[in-house]
């Protein structure tokens, strides 16, 4: 039984490690090109939905005005916050007269609220272009140019971006980094691109740009409304439709501090988790018991045999290819990893339960009643 175990175990890493090697080796962090020209008739609509963004909003409007970009329009919806959002945007529109602030309209039933923000943004727009971007996300200079570059290139009608995740605490590198474990050891990311069919997607709402004629093709964020996970539910609707759509990291051009704190992080990927993979409670168990078995039990089973430390080592080196990749901290991901494996489960877990029971919430709303 145990050679069984070790003969499969092993087998399944070696496979998972390829995926990994491929990603490694893929050109798949936005870079500058090397020339960051776009035709002057291009017109970018950057849109930023913030509700309760007074410690992000400042900083980020500051890094997309100083874009390297001959025609563009910023638009920031203030989403019904309660902090000192609008005041941190009214100050700005004092230094940047072009920035427009649009008062985000009544949450209609249905809609969840970043959704409706969105929606709200983009009716709003003129752009060919349309760039998403959160509050809490950091641009460099070429950042949207070099992106959109890419999409001219290869014709792309949807390009996200995983920004490089900042993170200052331990308990912050207990969960975020999870979200480029998954991304990178499931999924050559190229695929996204290459293949048509729409079980290879994947999109994060941090930064998504969107050219006008397919976002309005597909219906937008109103096409998506009710959905918790709408990165991902619109990435599937660009395939549908026959547009293609693109994938990144980050690099050094976009950055993000995605949540600041173990709970904050804990709740944000609760709310995700399940909902992500748009499938029933049995598959995502299983799912979940799959990555217990295959990426956590060789730690424990090396005490039975000798023979699993080669399992082990193959997760190590995949834990630092990624951590590479995703330029994070590589000391403190493998003195982390089995805690990080053990959260999957924990944050699996939780977001059944708070899905079953209705109790999704995010920034003050209730997630769970929205069909």
């Amino acid at each position: 039984m145990i050679d069984f175990l070790f003969c499969a175990l092993l087998s399944l890493n070696i496979f998972f490690i390829l995926i990994v090697l491929f990603n490694f080796f893929s050109p798949l962090n936005l870079q500058v090109p090397k020339s960051t020209k776009l035709s002057l008739e291009k017109n970018i609509s950057v849109l930023i939905p913030a509700r309760n963004e007074e410690d992000n909003i400042k900083n980020c409007l500051e890094d997309v005005f100083k874009q390297d970009l001959e025609h563009k329009e910023v638009i920031c919806l203030d989403d019904d916050s309660t902090d000192d959002t609008l005041n941190v945007l009214l100050d700005l529109k004092k230094r940047y007269g072009e920035l427009r602030i649009i008062q985000g309209k009544e949450l209609p039933d249905g809609w969840t609220g970043k959704n409706w923000a969105c929606y709200q943004l983009a009716v709003n727009s003129t752009g060919d272009f349309l760039v998403f971007i959160d509050a809490d996300v950091r641009l460099k200079k070429f950042a949207i140019k070099s992106a959109i570059s890419l999409m001219e290139k290869y014709d792309i009608k949807m390009l996200s971006i995983f920004p490089t995740q900042v993170m200052r605490t331990i308990g912050e590198y207990l969960i975020v980094p999870l979200m480029n474990w998954f991304l990178l050891t499931f999924l050559p990311l190229i695929f996204v691109r290459k293949i048509s069919h729409s079980s290879f997607v994947a999109a994060n709402g941090q930064f998504m740009i969107f050219r006008r004629d397919a976002y309005f093709k597909i219906g937008g964020h109103q096409a998506v409304k009710n959905k918790i996970v709408e990165d991902m539910e619109l990435a599937r609707l660009m395939k549908k439709n026959n547009c293609r759509i693109m994938t990144l990291l980050g690099g050094d051009l976009v950055t993000a501090r995605m949540y600041n704190s173990f709970l904050d992080g804990l709740n944000g990927f609760s709310k995700n988790f399940f909902s992500g993979f748009n499938t029933s409670y049995f598959k995502f168990s299983f799912f979940l018991f799959f990555i217990l078995i295959v990426f956590l039990t060789p730690f424990l089973l090396v005490f039975i045999d000798v023979k699993f430390f080669i399992v082990v080592g193959l997760i190590l080196i995949q834990r630092v290819l990624i951590s590479k990749k995703s330029n994070q901290n590589i000391f403190i991901n493998l003195l982390l990893l089995p805690l990080q494996l053990l959260m999957v489960l924990v944050i699996g877990i939780r977001s059944m339960i708070l899905t079953n029971r209705g109790e999704l919430n995010w920034k003050g709303r209730n997630l769970s009643h929205i069909k």
